[in-house]
């Protein structure tokens, strides 16, 4: 307990740390209530309106269909956080639970599962979610089933390392000693002493998440229209660059802020939850 409230407290000095979380809070609020904040329908089109630029009624112009951007903006950040932290919990949890798995049983079974990780981390993440996306088809359900692959390795190379020192620890063979099966063991001696590193990675691959998902979105392989994603609104705003340069400004901006939100709060974390940068 003593060392949790230090951890806090160590959050709360860091100034980076708390302009992160007001960012994500920020944000979060945003997509929750985009019904309600957005001006627009965002898939309401008016051709007599099109690229109109950054005035009211329209406060951040209009895209080459006469939809509102700032409207699009909101609702795409919806899509963006919902894909960033759905994949980061799916393969978190699943990443986790092999890597623990394979750490504390050893033999054939982490042989086969490490390896597996090895060749799947030997690709950038980006790859590996478009070669998913290809085999799986579009679409924002599909997306978030392909940057859970793309993550998984890193979260089970993440559990692994330290599951083989903790099982030769004293306390964890004690508890074989006393009869304890291998899943009590692993759930409640292994899993809790590394849960804190792996918080801190799944923060900040949830900004990895959200820029793949733009990356793929980009690529007409993400979210499908009339559907609102910064990465969609990016590639218009780029075939559009000369005449509309705020088609690509705003949503580029949300994607910044988004990710460099998620950033800070893992630096935050990190300092807090590492002993070593206690002072």
């Amino acid at each position: 307990m003593e060392r949790r409230r230090t951890a806090f407290s160590v959050f709360k000095e860091s100034k980076v740390a708390i302009a992160g979380s007001i960012l994500i809070i920020a944000v979060s609020l945003v997509a929750v209530f985009a019904p309600w904040l957005s001006p627009y329908d965002p898939r309401e089109q008016s051709i007599l309106n099109r690229f109109a630029s950054p005035q009211m009624p329209h406060l951040f112009g209009t895209d080459e269909f006469g939809r509102d951007i700032l409207s699009r903006v909101i609702w795409g950040s919806r899509t963006s956080l919902t894909v960033g932290i759905l994949s980061v919990v799916f393969s978190g949890i699943l990443g986790t639970c092999l890597g623990i798995i394979a750490g504390y049983n050893g033999g054939f079974m982490e042989n086969m599962i490490m390896r597996m990780t090895d060749a799947f981390l030997s690709l950038p993440s980006l790859l590996m979610g478009l070669i998913v996306i290809v085999a799986l088809g579009s679409g924002t359900s599909k997306v978030i089933i392909a940057i859970s692959v793309a993550l998984t390795p890193r979260f089970i190379r993440l559990a692994h390392g330290p599951t083989l020192s903790l099982r030769e620890i004293g306390y964890v063979e004690a508890a074989r000693a006393s009869g304890s099966g291998g899943f009590r063991i692993m759930l409640q001696h292994i899993l809790p002493n590394i849960i804190g590193p792996i918080a801190v990675m799944a923060t900040l691959w949830v900004a990895t998440a959200i820029r793949i998902e733009a990356s793929l979105s980009f690529l007409g392989l993400g979210t499908q229209p009339p559907n609102s994603s910064w990465g969609l609104m990016l590639k218009s705003g780029v075939n559009n660059i000369i005449i509309s340069p705020w088609l690509a400004v705003f949503p580029g901006i949300a994607i910044m802020l988004a990710v460099m939100s998620f950033n800070m709060v893992g630096d935050g974390l990190r300092d807090a939850l590492d002993p070593r940068l206690q002072g």
